[in-house]
């Protein structure tokens, strides 16, 4: 006799998927195309994205109303056609956004859902203490549970949520097709090989890498620093501008967005991977993963939950938001000391392999789901 199969469970996902490209998006199409989700349990996806281009995020327009309604009436639909055991929702932490999910929680309420939520952003704690956003939070977080990427994210929600109905799930990314070969500085002249590698935001560290440049410079330090992403609130000419202005046009390039093997190609075409971040709704940065992956020392900041991914003085190095002269320090340590940036490059790396593959985020995924629709 064939083993009786184990029963499925039904599970609704309503979260933001690309386009726009940012890390929440790109952390939502991972479960929605895990092959390990879908065969786990029985999925359905709607996807909360109300727009295309990333610079119109947070702004409101007629077509996105359209876009939201319509998203509301699939929801309905779902909803009246079958009974799922639990619904997945990617809540934006605070701001307009907050305020549509909202919505979308109260409907979901209405048709008497279980809800986990998993925050790709933060932002509930700073929020407006108002009479408004405090019962919209109790409202929306009563009995539901809720996913967090590290540990250093929960006094975010802890007015509101116990961390009896939190689960903590790091990101994990998929395998890349490039190996690293590290032998050393990948510039010409030994220069060391800087790359910066996301969202060309004021709030990710653009300027502040861009200063830190800028002393590098003028200690005659050999580098070249590449930035890769596309642009947001600095448009070109500022940039640019900025480089005529501090005389980097020699040493810093920016390549605006790339992608796939192009993409790669930077990471395997680099010593450092700065990642200089004070964006205040960052949680874990995604692109420090693809560094480790490659083998590449991180500088980045204790932001978020990323003192739970950059082992700071092994894997890389922590420095405090805002501070390029500190960044500037942190580079020239590895200018002067090139096999610690190996070093620390292969210890990351072990890390990656350990903690922040695809397989095992889709596991712990999977298994946070079986568990919360057992639990609320």
């Amino acid at each position: 006799m064939e083993p009786q199969s184990k029963e499925k469970y039904k599970v609704l996902f309503v979260l933001h998927l690309p386009p726009p490209v940012h890390g929440a998006a790109i952390a939502n199409s991972y479960i929605k195309n895990s092959k390990v989700v879908n065969s786990d349990h029985e999925t359905d996806y709607v996807s909360l994205a109300t727009n295309t281009v990333l610079d119109q995020t947070g702004k409101g327009s007629f077509k996105k109303l359209i876009t939201f309604v319509s998203i509301l009436k699939t929801l309905t639909r779902l909803l009246r056609s079958k009974k799922y055991d639990l619904c997945y929702v990617s809540l934006t932490a605070s701001g307009p956004a907050f305020y549509k999910d909202a919505i979308v929680v109260a409907l979901l309420k209405l048709f008497k859902q279980k809800i986990i939520y998993h925050f790709h952003n933060k932002g509930v704690s700073f929020t407006k203490q108002n009479a408004v956003n405090e019962a919209l939070y109790k409202f929306v977080f009563k009995n539901t549970k809720v996913i967090l990427l590290s540990k250093y994210l929960y006094p975010d929600i802890e007015k509101y949520v116990s961390e009896d109905d939190v689960y903590y799930c790091p990101y994990g990314i998929p395998a890349s097709t490039i190996v690293r070969d590290s032998v050393g500085f990948k510039e010409a002249d030994n220069k060391l090989s800087l790359l910066y590698l996301s969202n060309m935001m004021i709030e990710k560290g653009v300027f502040v890498l861009l200063e830190a440049c800028s002393i590098l410079k003028s200690k005659n330090i050999a580098f070249k620093c590449n930035f890769v992403g596309g642009w947001t609130d600095i448009t070109p000419e500022e940039f640019e501008n900025y480089l005529v202005k501090h005389d980097l046009q020699n040493v810093v390039v920016a390549h605006g967005p790339k992608y796939a093997e192009e993409k790669l190609a930077f990471f395997d075409n680099s010593d450092v991977f700065i990642f200089p971040t004070f964006y205040h709704y960052e949680t874990f940065g995604l692109v420090n993963l693809e560094a480790m992956q490659h083998s590449i020392p991180i500088i980045s900041t204790k932001e978020g939950g990323i003192p739970d991914v950059v082992v700071d003085g092994e894997t890389g190095f922590l420095v405090n938001k805002q501070s390029p002269a500190e960044l500037a320090e942190r580079i020239e340590y590895f200018a002067s000391h090139p096999m610690e940036a190996i070093i620390m490059g292969e210890k990351g790396k072990k890390r990656f392999d350990e903690h922040f593959t695809m397989e095992k985020f889709e596991k712990n995924i999977s298994e946070i789901i079986t568990k919360a629709i057992s639990n609320i």
